[in-house]
């Protein structure tokens, strides 16, 4: 089990040390965000520091390949790794020169199309999994760049998922699984001092991009590697219920949901008083509350079940309505 400590040393240590060559170049390409009215930062910051990350969590699957430490599955980790890639390659577009709506999201199914039809191809599951499958991957793509509003939640999002999916792997004998999660893990885990300490830096769309896709390629390749969805869903419930919650909130109420905003659970923390730091430590302390309590429950009988689900029912309730209770204690009205 040791050995799979090495891809996520080094992507940690990559991690770490690559910014130091990257930073100069976004700089030098004038890559800067300039804070806008669904900002969370007030002065021009640099962006685009994704790029570091993804080099970092795919060299480590590179070194991961030299050694064999995939000793099977290892076309599957190869389909998986080619949309991480991806994914980031089209982050790093809109990063550099920006993208058309339409062309952004034709390129997030493509993605999803292409590495799902790949994985049905090498699994031999059926072909009926592939529009789910394109679905899933360029709706968490989305998902992970509408999360990525504040100082350390996308690095503890990808250091929490990414350490879920390697126990996962482990816990099924997923190789492939365990690689990649540790990678994700450590190369996430490297980006919070370079994004919380200093001379702050931003993920931009090339890490967020590589953020959701890395994990959403993960997910499906283990659904469809046939291990329990409980361990795939379980890390992402907080961030599609905020996501999903304001999306309908917005269509609901007739707004433009597309449109940038500030209306997710965890902006309205933030503007609470609970700052960057406290608003991401909520969302990861309720999204390792969920995975935790969800897998324990794995073991049970259908009456563990029940209960483990309505204790995790309770936790997404309790953190969609934080803002409401929060406000009323301090006497403002959400």
């Amino acid at each position: 089990m040791t050995q799979f400590l090495v891809p996520g040393l080094v992507a940690l240590v990559l991690g770490l040390a690559l910014p130091l060559a990257i930073l100069p170049f976004l700089r030098w390409l004038g890559i800067v965000d300039v804070p806008g009215h669904r900002s969370s930062h007030t002065v021009p910051t640099v962006r685009g520091m994704g790029l570091a990350t993804a080099l970092a969590a795919l060299l480590s699957l590179g070194v991961s390949a030299v050694m064999a430490l995939v000793d099977v599955d290892r076309s599957v980790m190869t389909t998986v790794v080619v949309g991480m890639i991806c994914s980031a390659a089209l982050g790093w577009i809109e990063d550099y020169r920006g993208l058309p709506v339409r062309s952004r999201a034709g390129l997030q199914l493509l993605i999803g199309l292409a590495i799902t039809s790949a994985l049905t191809f090498v699994l031999g599951t059926p072909a009926w999994w592939i529009p789910v499958g394109m679905l899933a991957i360029a709706g968490y793509i989305n998902v992970a760049n509408f999360m990525d509003g504040l100082n350390g939640i996308s690095g503890l999002h990808g250091f929490v998922v990414g350490a879920a999916y390697a126990y996962a792997g482990w816990a099924t004998n997923l190789t492939w699984l365990v690689v990649c999660g540790i990678a994700i893990a450590g190369a996430f885990l490297a980006f919070l001092p370079w994004n919380l300490l200093g001379k702050r830096v931003f993920l931009g769309d090339t890490g967020s991009y590589f953020l959701g896709g890395a994990i959403a390629c993960c997910a499906v390749g283990a659904f469809l590697s046939n291990i329990y969805v409980e361990y795939i869903l379980s890390p992402l419930i907080i961030y599609l219920a905020d996501t999903g919650f304001t999306l309908v909130k917005r269509i609901y109420r007739g707004e433009a949901w597309y449109q940038p905003h500030r209306q997710h659970v965890y902006q309205q923390l933030a503007d609470l008083g609970f700052g960057h730091i406290g608003s991401a430590l909520t969302v990861t302390a309720a999204t390792v509350a969920v995975t935790i309590i969800t897998v324990l429950a794995l073991p049970f009988e259908v009456d563990g079940l029940m209960w483990m689900g309505l204790l995790v029912v309770c936790i997404v309730v309790l953190y969609l309505a934080l803002p409401i209770i929060i406000g009323r204690i301090l006497g403002r009205r959400r």
